[in-house]
């Protein structure tokens, strides 16, 4: 089977691939920037992993497996950022930015809502929208979660990272305060209920040392009985005071302990750079698939014949 000559000749392919190449560089240089702009936040250190099964958590967090009960308060970071509650709030957001129009257009001042400059219909729109505006990843090693935002301008990427990780704290924080202040309100009624119980106790044994002042040594032990009853029920009833006092203070510390501080490793950049259009490797992509699309049109007769013959034998 004889070969054409003008197998393996690339010219023109490359002439094809190289329009192909400058007409695509065209239409992309037009296309506008987009602008990415990230966050990291470190996990949360926690007092809870002690023992066997913190040094279990840690060693099975250096090979990359997560053991139940091993998380922080942060195990739920990633869900909380992710949520339809945190993206409907973002929607309802108003942002102030610049951005162009087009590539070389004037930037113009924008004051708005996310919804209103995502130009959504509703809020189901909106939310689907900024889902895939917004990237969050967790490290299963570092912990370290990484949230980011795309968007053509680089003071609203940066805008809607800060919204989310100050709404994230803003969760967190409501969280352990509910946590916390439920147990104090508790305490705070159990001690005011204490405290009546006392009084009670108090005006009994007053009551009761009116008539018989000298009761330890009475020669009736009905009397004597009575007094020490009366008395063991006082300081019984001054114990449990002190004790739930104690135990009050005691929730209202924890109160501010169980509020996980959010650490932010890295907080949202200003970028300067294009996230996108990767306009160099497009064009690169086009232009040779420009070259081989034109060689295999030129060559398919030969191609057909090749692959008939193969099989054939």
């Amino acid at each position: 089977m004889t070969v054409p000559k003008w197998v393996g000749d690339f010219k023109r392919p490359i002439k094809i691939g190289f329009s192909l190449a400058i007409v695509t560089a065209g239409i992309t240089i037009l296309l506008p920037n987009s602008y990415r702009s990230e966050a990291r936040i470190l996990p949360v250190e926690t007092r809870s992993m002690a023992g066997n099964l913190g040094n279990l958590a840690a060693a099975a967090a250096a090979f990359g497996v997560s053991v139940p009960g091993g998380e922080g308060t942060d195990g739920n970071f990633v869900d909380i950022l992710q949520s339809r509650t945190l993206r409907e709030k973002l929607a309802e957001t108003s942002f102030h930015f610049k951005q162009r129009s087009w590539r070389f257009g004037e930037e113009k001042d924008h004051a708005e809502t996310l919804s209103q400059y995502l130009e959504s219909k509703n809020l189901d729109e909106a939310t689907r929208t900024i889902a895939r505006m917004i990237v969050v990843n967790r490290d299963i090693k570092t912990k370290v979660i990484l949230v980011a935002a795309e968007t053509r301008s680089p003071e609203l990427s940066q805008e809607i990272v800060q919204k989310i990780t100050s709404m994230l704290e803003e969760f967190v924080q409501e969280k352990g305060r509910t946590r916390g202040s439920a147990k104090a309100i508790f305490a705070e009624a159990r001690l005011a209920d204490a405290r009546r119980e006392l009084t009670k106790a108090q005006e009994d044994f007053r009551r009761f040392l009116e008539v018989n002042r000298g009761y330890q040594s009475s020669a009736d032990p009905d009397i004597r009985l009575r007094g020490m009853s009366l008395e063991a029920e006082y300081k019984l009833r001054g114990q449990l005071v002190t004790t739930l006092a104690l135990s009050r203070e005691q929730a209202l510390l924890d109160e501010k302990n169980d509020i996980p501080i959010l650490n932010i490793m890295d907080a949202p950049n200003l970028p300067i750079e294009k996230s996108a259009p990767p306009r160099g490797s497009v064009v690169l992509i086009v232009f040779f698939l420009g070259i081989l699309g034109t060689w295999g049109w030129s060559n398919r007769e030969w191609m057909n014949k090749i692959l008939l013959s193969s099989e054939a034998s």
